[in-house]
């Protein structure tokens, strides 16, 4: 097996069980080690010197020598311990197409383009959107307009090259302060998915967050309103309240201007919470399940919020990203080059 596969597989597996960070950061520096070498520099490796490689710790040099000659054991071991995702959603999980909503090392994800996309193909979508934050969120470098065109033409050569899978274009784009999105229309108007997410001043008043967000799902770019309440209900940044603000009137605006509401999978969100679920298909909202994906393991993680889905009887009818690619693209109203 190619080591740099296995030691990346390896990453996956402990991701998607959410394994100490330390450990999975350690098995991605050795693969990026081993993938940087030539054939010779490989070859002249084979004699049991792999731990002499910065960055090679004894375990990840074990695995690689194995890879001469099998699939490692604790990869084989990962694979076949991995516990199931989502089992009170799997009707829905089934149904599900593709992802609208990841991130990769553009922003603040830790995994390259085109590996969280071929693992995306991998798992079986269809398609997956790359959604890296944009300019406005610092912390995360996020993307300016010129590094966004520059995305793109990385995405549309990826294209090429993973075909029939396909790479959707995306932003996660944040709603600023009066609702405006922090990235220029022409720009938002060229790409496959728009999500729209808060992540400043979530402690604002009930109607300045309301009228923010009310103004942001009307734009015609929006496709996807983002883990709407901001909340962090565990994990290591520790806990938040729910943003406050009008579900009903935000809703509403959602369902007439076709937005989708997401339901982020990610375990530390849960968010949308049950009864703002309740409430968006008792307002005739469309949802999108998305992981908001930072890691290729994390890719795998659509099952919990097909769950939570699931529980609330949304339905895969309810849900935009069980459609076709081409139905998809209809629906977001993305430029017509495909």
């Amino acid at each position: 097996m190619d080591p740099v596969e296995a030691l990346r597989e390896i990453a996956f597996w402990l991701e998607r069980s959410r394994a100490e960070t330390y450990r999975i950061a350690a098995f991605r520096r050795a693969a990026d080690v081993v993938a940087n070498l030539s054939a010779r520099e490989r070859a002249a490796q084979q004699n049991d010197n792999w731990k002499s490689l910065p960055d090679v710790g004894a375990e990840a040099a074990a695995i690689i020598r194995e890879c001469a000659e099998s699939v490692p054991l604790y990869l084989t071991y990962l694979r076949s311990s991995a516990e199931p995702i989502g089992l009170g959603g799997m009707e829905l999980l089934d149904a599900l197409r593709g992802d609208l909503h990841t991130h990769s090392d553009w922003s603040d994800g830790r995994c390259p383009i085109k590996e969280m996309m071929r693992r995306a193909a991998t798992l079986g979508h269809e398609y997956c959107a790359l959604t890296d934050h944009s300019a406005r969120l610092t912390a995360a470098n996020g993307l300016t307009s010129e590094r966004l065109l520059a995305q793109l033409s990385v995405i549309a050569e990826l294209n090429a090259e993973l075909a029939p899978f396909r790479v959707l274009t995306g932003i996660e784009v944040d709603i600023l302060d009066d609702g405006s999105l922090d990235q220029d229309d022409d720009l938002l108007a060229d790409l496959d998915v728009v999500v729209a997410s808060v992540h400043s001043h979530l402690d604002s008043d009930r109607a300045t967050m309301t009228k923010r967000m009310v103004q942001a799902v009307k734009s015609p770019h929006v496709d996807v309103l983002g883990h709407c309440t901001g909340r962090l209900v565990a994990g290591n940044r520790g806990t938040r309240p729910e943003s406050k603000f009008d579900a009903e009137k935000v809703f509403d605006a959602c369902r007439e201007h076709g937005t989708a509401v997401e339901i982020n999978a990610r375990p530390e969100r849960r968010d949308p919470p049950g009864r703002l679920i309740d409430l968006a298909l008792a307002s005739g909202c469309l949802f999108s399940v998305d992981t908001d994906a930072h890691c290729t393991g994390q890719l795998a993680w659509q099952g919990y919020a097909c769950e939570r889905a699931a529980e609330r009887g949304v339905e895969p009818a309810n849900v935009i990203n069980t459609l076709p690619v081409t139905e998809l693209l209809a629906w977001t109203g993305a430029p017509h080059r495909h």
